[in-house]
């Protein structure tokens, strides 16, 4: 393919979608399942929770409506986001033309150069989105208010779930997940999509713990004498309780919560979705590209009560 030859391309709307939907949910809470995702947000979504008392009551003749159903609304309002990037052909159009010709060891990269930029491009923004949903604050640039951000501004999380943290190594680790453990609810316990959502560093403490590296490890040769050899990215829990390599998440924290109280909104058919392929060269001679989207992005959780904290400091209490 010449360089000169025009490749502007523009969707917009639902037709943007598919490549919206690429660039936010590949990162990896998403795509490995760790929460909640509503596409078509428009706005704003009303997120409705009802939970009761002890339903069950003694027998009676009578009816007597003494249980109690609680509704609990948050509200979900995705955040207007853009990006605006310019690359250089020549920099990329090599690499295309290699998947063009079946020597790339990328098979899955789409076939038109645009398609290829835009891959490129989403490849980015799903990384930033995988920092937002934990770790974002909308006071910058570029970011919608993670759930980090939201539990801490919750004067409604009990104080008996806010644990206070510390810098976990392999020598801690275990006591320091053994504390969250201990504060979850004693009605969530169990449940099969409560996760402990928690940063590298603390993936990390735990595997090397596991693989006897630390002072609570299980000795010089770990888990089946294998060291930390017998873990290859693959799941790992903590007294029953799975946990979940959240990539977005600080150093030294940690979010224990169902997947069904997390919510990750977008709006995939929104009209405000726009992804456009501009190339200079008919515009300024330049071998430039630009590459435009704009899509909506956000967090919200459900019930307060039902989430626990690590190394989060809830200023609202």
């Amino acid at each position: 393919m010449a360089t000169t030859t025009s490749i502007t391309t523009t969707y917009a709307g639902e037709f943007a979608g598919q490549y919206i939907a690429a660039a936010l949910l590949e990162g990896s809470t998403i795509a490995s399942g760790g929460i909640t995702v509503k596409p078509n947000v428009k706005l704003k979504e009303v997120i409705k929770k009802v939970s009761s008392d002890g339903i069950v009551k003694d027998a009676t003749c009578d009816f007597d409506a003494t249980s109690t159903l609680t509704l609990t609304e948050k509200i979900l309002a995705p955040e207007e986001q853009q990006v605006n990037l310019q690359l250089c052909k020549k920099d990329f159009v090599a690499d295309w033309e290699a998947v063009q010709m079946g020597f790339s060891a990328y098979e899955n990269l789409p076939p038109s150069f645009s398609d290829f930029l835009i891959g490129h491009v989403a490849a980015k923004v799903a990384q930033k989105t995988e920092q937002n949903i934990w770790d974002g604050n909308t006071s910058n640039n570029g970011q919608f208010d993670g759930l980090t951000k939201l539990v801490s501004l919750d004067a409604a999380l009990p104080s008996a779930q806010e644990v206070a943290g510390t810098t976990v190594d392999s020598s801690n680790v275990i006591a320091q997940i053994g504390s969250i453990v201990d504060a979850i609810p004693s009605s969530l316990y169990g449940n099969e999509d409560l996760f402990i959502y928690v940063s590298q560093n603390i993936a990390r403490a735990y595997v090397r713990a596991l693989g006897g590296f630390g002072a609570s490890g299980l000795g010089a040769a770990g888990t089946n004498a294998q060291g930390t050899q017998w873990w290859n990215n693959g799941s790992l829990s903590f007294d029953g309780v799975k946990l979940f390599v959240a990539n977005g998440l600080a150093d030294n924290k940690a979010i224990a919560a169902e997947k069904s109280n997390l919510f990750f909104g977008t709006g995939l058919i929104s009209d405000h979705n726009e992804v456009k392929v501009i190339d200079m060269a008919d515009l300024d001679g330049s071998q430039n590209v630009r590459v435009v989207m704009r899509f909506t992005a956000g967090v919200q959780y459900g019930i307060i009560e039902d989430i626990v904290t690590y190394g989060i400091t809830n200023s609202a209490n």
